[in-house]
């Protein structure tokens, strides 16, 4: 037995964990397909050489426990190893983590999706400096924390995307769907302000200290620096890590696969919510009939995604795939592409964080190999397949 021990721990090493950390389990697919932790590192390798992808995280969950953690490439220039415990930008799956917080906040009553915003600030939204923008127009009073996490505010994505860098209506509340980070980060005024409750507070408090998140946080942390990933540009350029000061709803938080992969196997459980409001985060609220999601104010509709009635629901976007309802999550920047799906009454999920935007071009093919052919809208989340012919 001795003998066997170096043998797998260089195996572990080659993909980023030690034998102490690696939760490495065969894994059964939705399709019915056995994979042994050995094939899952070869198809993951063999994907990202072929679109010269960097770094990538890969944490399979069945039933709504982890099964499968592993660390593939480098987490900077210099070819450090990526690891489970590598700190990694989680982007817009801030939101997603953001939306367990808010779930929690209906479930003790201190908040209802449907109620205006206007009953919980006590002062008008424009009398905020950030918000003075609106002073004119009274249709903010018809936002409601529903339509702040479905993305139906009718907002931009951020208001510096628009010529004059000013906050405005493009839409009525509620009347389509339209990414804005702006709405989340409204979410997050109306519980700082309404509630009195400090954001990275009730974040560490809640969600990060329970599902024992010990290098996650909403704010950097110098001690992050040891083992922090950068990122790489479509064209392979590096950039360095953002150490983000502000926090902010929708997209401040640092996170590792390890943590973030525990949080979400809590979240397809529904552990710390109630039945009602884990079956209410996740139910669609709103249906999508953009042609893709970015741009975001698009005029142009379409039928295309009726069939698998693609939507939104509270801070998750939902679709119905061959296995049932799913809700799933995406988080990009500049060097960063991460995705989390789950296949709802299977309790069967897929996590990938990566720092390199190459790895959008085979999360198609990570997710049909890995957890199973699920008819993913890729065309509409803009995540065109590296061997697609044109």
């Amino acid at each position: 037995m001795k003998s066997c021990l170096p043998v797998l721990v260089l195996a572990a090493l080659l993909v980023g964990v030690t034998p102490a950390q690696a939760q490495r389990t065969t894994v059964r697919t939705l399709d019915g397909r056995t994979l042994a932790p050995a094939a899952i590192d070869a198809e993951v390798q063999r994907l990202m050489q072929a679109n010269k992808v960097h770094g990538l995280g890969v944490a399979l969950i069945r039933k709504g426990r982890i099964v499968f953690v592993g660390s593939y490439g480098q987490r900077n220039a210099a070819g450090a190893p990526l690891t489970p415990d590598t700190v990694m930008y989680g982007a817009s799956l801030t939101k997603a983590t953001f939306a367990y917080l808010v779930m929690q906040l209906v479930d003790e009553g201190k908040l209802d999706l449907d109620k205006s915003i206007a009953d919980y600030l006590p002062k008008p939204l424009p009398d905020y400096p950030r918000y003075a923008d609106l002073k004119d127009d009274p249709r903010w009073r018809k936002l409601t924390l529903r339509i702040l996490l479905n993305h139906s505010t009718g907002f931009a994505n951020f208001r510096w995307l628009d010529p004059d860098e000013k906050l405005r209506f493009h839409r009525d509340p509620g009347a389509r769907y339209g990414y804005s980070g702006e709405g989340i980060n409204l979410a997050q005024l109306v519980i700082e302000q309404g509630l009195g409750l400090d954001l990275k507070a009730e974040m560490q408090r809640r969600i990060f200290d329970r599902f024992a998140m010990t290098r996650t946080s909403m704010q950097w942390r110098e001690d992050f620096a040891a083992n922090l990933a950068d990122g790489f540009t479509e064209d392979g350029k590096a950039i360095a890590h953002d150490q983000r000061e502000n926090v902010r709803a929708a997209g401040s938080m640092d996170t590792t696969l390890s943590d973030w992969s525990r949080y979400l196997a809590a979240a397809v459980r529904g552990e710390g919510l109630s039945k009602a409001a884990r079956a209410e985060m996740v139910r669609r609220s709103i249906h999508i009939d953009s042609p893709v999601q970015f741009p975001t104010l698009l005029e142009a509709k379409t039928d295309r995604w009726k069939a698998i009635r693609l939507g939104y629901a509270v801070g998750w976007g939902t679709f119905e795939s061959r296995y049932g309802h799913a809700f799933f999550k995406e988080g990009h920047d500049d060097g960063t592409s991460n995705y989390a799906l789950c296949i709802d009454a299977r309790q069967d999920c897929i996590l990938l964080l990566s720092n390199d935007n190459r790895v959008q071009g085979i999360f198609v093919a990570l997710v049909d190999r890995l957890l199973g052919p699920v008819n993913l809208p890729w065309e509409w989340e803009s995540y065109r397949p590296y061997d697609l012919k044109p």
